[in-house]
């Protein structure tokens, strides 16, 4: 803290004896037997609040907290705000108290310090006392006050120590009594809120609270602030009277009035209304009392002695139903209640679950046999596909050939025309020799028949040319008759050939259209093969489930 900016750490427990040295000679100058020690601003608080008739016995110096500031303000004249790290939240209240003139200005608990220095990371070294102190120290205990007073007074004077606050506040309701009717008082008594006394009080550590490490920790600075000095306060060879005289010495130099304090009646306006039988009833009712068992049960867990007070209380806004251990317990019970018919239900709807789980695994099941059928037949019909475009392609191929051949018939066709049109010319030469030939032979003749009988065998030759002639014009004609023919036949072949082809390259096309829907038919079976086979997949995961 000190290196965060905190200049002077002064520890409360020499406020702490400066609170035992006002007490004893208050008491002692005063005579004032029977004495509330205030070191506990909660036993203040509710007399100020709820027993006003005690007040005047509250023994009027401050508590050690004050007494530290007020001599830190008046003796040290320091100027710094002062910020008390305490285990009571309920110190808040002594320090805004308009009497104690804002002397403290924050309230800081141990818990709370503790856990913001582990969330930010804060350490550091111990840091030394600035002022020594005796057995102040030991005041957050249970009797600590006690054994103070003993220290200086002897164990002659009765202290009556009282502790917790359902013990102490019965006390305190007595004490009143005891008070007011003029009864034998103790020297003085010293009273805590905390049952276990301040050290673990409501602002200190929840892991701390649960363990003895800080009593044994008291009790080892409580040794360790005893001295062997002689004329110290502290003396653990010197007698009581003279650890008061030393004590009175140390202190001599201090004002009592600087260290007294005063106690405000703040009873008015506290007065209990009591509720009507009828807000009674309601209020009994909001709490789950029904009957009058329930109403007069009277535990006293709650801090009041009966179920009347506690609603009464509750009547006043000075309380809470949720204080009422029954009424927590009865909430519990029909928080059971109804866990418990949730419960049922959810094993209906388990069991209602499960059944259908069951038919889901049927039906599940029954898909994944209806799957694998599918598969198959997607199987066999991409195989198929797959054939078919293998066929087609290869009937494609055929074609192709088949056009080959009709384009070499085509050819072959036009190279015999050709042949014939060459042939044609041949014959009309054949015409023309046969006809030049017959000319001849008729010359021939009639130069013959000239001659007489030396031209006969003349004429002979004569006319076998000419019968040549005839016979080769003849066959000259006929065979131009075929040649033509033969032509019209190879036209009408060629016009064959070509329709031929035209067919060929429909059925072609056909077949390679064919060719490319079975191929994109195989494609499309094999994805729907993958997705029946990831759904195949997540059915038998959801069967798993």
């Amino acid at each position: 803290m000190k290196k965060l900016g905190v200049n002077r750490i002064i520890s409360v427990s020499f406020g702490a004896d400066i609170t035992t040295w006002g007490y004893i000679k208050y008491i002692t100058e005063h005579n004032f037997q029977g004495g509330i020690s205030q070191p506990c601003p909660a036993v203040v608080n509710y007399i100020e609040h709820y027993i006003p008739e005690l007040i005047p016995k509250l023994v009027p110096i401050q508590s050690p907290l004050m007494c530290a500031a007020v001599y830190a303000k008046k003796y040290l004249k320091l100027t710094d705000k002062l910020a008390f790290i305490s285990p009571c939240i309920a110190k808040k209240d002594e320090i805004s108290d308009p009497k104690n003139k804002g002397y403290v200005s924050y309230n800081v608990t141990f818990d709370h310090l503790a856990s913001y220095a582990r969330s930010h990371n804060i350490k550091a070294d111990p840091a030394p006392d600035e002022i020594e102190y005796g057995l102040g120290s030991i005041y957050p205990m249970p009797g600590g006050l006690k054994e103070n007073v003993y220290w200086f007074c002897g164990e002659e004077v009765f202290i009556r120590q009282i502790e917790g606050e359902k013990h102490a506040y019965h006390f305190l309701k007595d004490y009143k009594e005891r008070v007011l009717g003029g009864k034998r008082l103790p020297f003085m008594v010293d009273a805590l809120n905390c049952s276990q006394g301040c050290i673990y009080g409501t602002g200190i550590e929840q892991s701390k609270a649960k363990t003895d490490d800080i009593l044994y920790e008291l009790q080892a600075i409580k040794e360790a602030s005893k001295s062997n000095r002689r004329g110290s306060a502290w003396a653990r060879k010197a007698s009581p009277a003279q650890r008061l005289r030393s004590l009175n010495r140390q202190f001599a130099h201090l004002d009592i009035r600087d260290f007294m304090r005063e106690y405000t009646d703040k009873s008015k306006g506290n007065a209990i209304q009591k509720p009507t039988l009828s807000e009674l009833n309601d209020i009994f009712e909001d709490m789950n009392k029904k009957n009058t068992v329930q109403q007069h049960i009277n535990c006293s867990a709650c801090g009041y002695n009966t179920c009347t007070d506690m609603a009464t209380a509750i009547y006043n806004g000075c309380n809470d139903k949720n204080s009422c251990v029954h009424y927590i317990k009865n909430l519990a019970e029909e928080e059971k209640e109804r866990v418990q018919e949730i419960s049922y239900e959810v094993e209906q709807k388990n069991a209602e679950m499960a059944q259908k789980n069951e038919t889901i695994s049927t039906m599940v099941t029954e898909a994944n046999g209806e799957f694998n059928t599918l598969n198959v037949s997607i199987d066999e019909m991409i195989d198929g596909n797959n054939n078919n475009a293998e066929e087609s392609t290869n009937i494609s191929m055929a074609m192709m050939e088949v056009v080959d051949f009709c384009d070499d018939m085509k050819k072959s066709f036009g190279e015999i025309t050709e042949l014939l049109e060459q042939l044609g010319g041949n014959n009309e030469n054949i015409t023309k020799v046969a006809a030049k030939t017959n000319l001849l032979s008729l010359n021939a003749s009639i130069e013959a028949a000239r001659a007489g009988e030396v031209g006969k065998g003349f004429a002979v030759v004569a006319q076998e040319i000419k019968t040549l002639s005839d016979v080769s014009r003849g066959a000259a004609d006929d065979s131009s008759k075929n040649k033509d023919q033969i032509v019209q036949a190879m036209t009408r072949l060629m016009q064959s050939s070509d329709n031929l082809m035209k067919v060929v390259d429909n059925v072609n096309e056909r077949i390679t259209n064919l060719a490319a829907s079975t191929e994109e038919i195989a494609a499309s079976a094999t994805m729907i093969g993958q997705v029946a086979s990831e759904l195949h997949d997540k059915f038998d995961r959801i069967n798993a489930l």
